[in-house]
């Protein structure tokens, strides 16, 4: 190295501060993860919250909520993703600078970890449907974007009907199966089938709606899918074809509609994230689903879920994990387009 940049290095980083970055970006950064006095928050320390945010039980002023909804009683196979906010919440080390994205969401966003739905019945499904949609009409009503952790799949549906009951959604649909199936057994609210009574009822537009991941055994319950005009992406075609093909494709589909990301875990492999009631061999990496993410930047993103983590599946926290880093991937591009609407990066 030259002596003279090395001197001057030196002048700049010998006696500064772990907070002393001159980068605004990484300056706002900082000043998330470290208090005035220099000391950086610990990890491991305080009450576990979604994100770290900070908890909230009103909503005044309130631009994104951050809700769990601890609900699985529409499950097929493996149940326990009830336990899913409470495992998101423990996890800590996602964020607070989203690097891909180069924001810090929450230093200029009024973001809150506002609890779970008050749901009134562990035992009935279609209560706990009512329940969700009540909740998330609230939210809607007090003008607060919303990103939920669930929960099963099912979730899904009564939270689009509440935030497309105006304006039918667009959809970016992340999972290793479409959710179009139909009623079986007397029960129409299962998690196999939120997607094919959210497009009946008007709330998303299936034009506007991509479905990324797909694959395993259960093709032949998704015939909706294709009938209703959804962009279908198998695993192998994002294998075949790459993320950067897929994204073009997601963009060319969802336009600047309002859009809701909706991210099953089990669409990625589990490989990486096993604790999960319907595991598919065959799926996505969390980079390539964070590329496809990141790619979403500035689009009109007003919604978003991350559902069907079963922890106890798992023996490691990394299912967990995973879906913080998703949640958090979505919540970084919320925080990107607010700041957009007003004009402020």
């Amino acid at each position: 190295m030259d002596s003279s940049r090395l001197d001057a290095l030196r002048r700049k980083y010998s006696d500064a501060g772990a907070t002393a970055i001159i980068d605004p970006v990484f300056q706002e950064a900082a000043s998330a993860a470290f208090s005035d006095d220099g000391r950086r928050r610990m990890p491991f320390g305080g009450l576990p919250t979604l994100l770290d945010q900070p908890h909230r039980d009103d909503l005044a002023d309130l631009d994104i909520a951050l809700i769990g909804v601890p609900m699985d009683l529409g499950v097929t196979n493996r149940s326990g993703a009830r336990f899913g906010p409470r495992a998101l919440r423990a996890i800590e080390r996602i964020g607070p600078f989203n690097h891909g994205l180069r924001v810090t969401p929450g230093k200029q966003e009024r973001i809150a970890d506002i609890g779970d739905v008050p749901l009134s019945s562990r035992y009935s499904l279609s209560q706990s449907m009512l329940d969700i949609e009540a909740e998330f009409r609230r939210l809607k009503a007090a003008g607060v974007r919303t990103l939920a952790v669930g929960g099963d799949h099912s979730i899904t549906y009564p939270i689009l009907k509440a935030l497309g009951s105006e304006t039918p959604l667009a959809m970016v649909h992340i999972d290793a199966h479409c959710d179009t199936g139909g009623p079986f057994e007397g029960e129409k609210f299962h998690h196999g089938g939120p997607f094919r009574h959210a497009v009946l009822d008007g709330v998303i537009d299936p034009e506007r709606a991509i479905q990324i991941g797909i694959r395993g055994s259960s093709e032949y319950l998704w015939e909706f899918s294709y009938d209703a005009g959804m962009t279908v992406v198998h695993a192998e075609t994002v294998d075949r074809e790459g993320i950067d093909a897929v994204l073009e494709q997601t963009l060319r589909v969802i336009g600047d509609a309002p859009t809701y990301i909706t991210i099953d875990v089990d669409g990625i492999d589990p490989a990486y994230a096993p604790g999960t009631g319907t595991p598919e061999v065959g799926g996505l990496t969390p980079r390539e689903v964070q590329r496809l993410l990141r790619g979403l930047a500035g689009r009109n993103i007003v919604g978003g879920d991350v559902v069907e983590v079963a922890p106890q599946y798992d023996p490691s926290p990394n299912t967990a994990h995973v879906g913080a880093q998703m949640l958090f991937e979505i919540l970084s591009l919320m925080t990107v387009r607010l700041r957009e609407e007003r004009g402020v990066r």
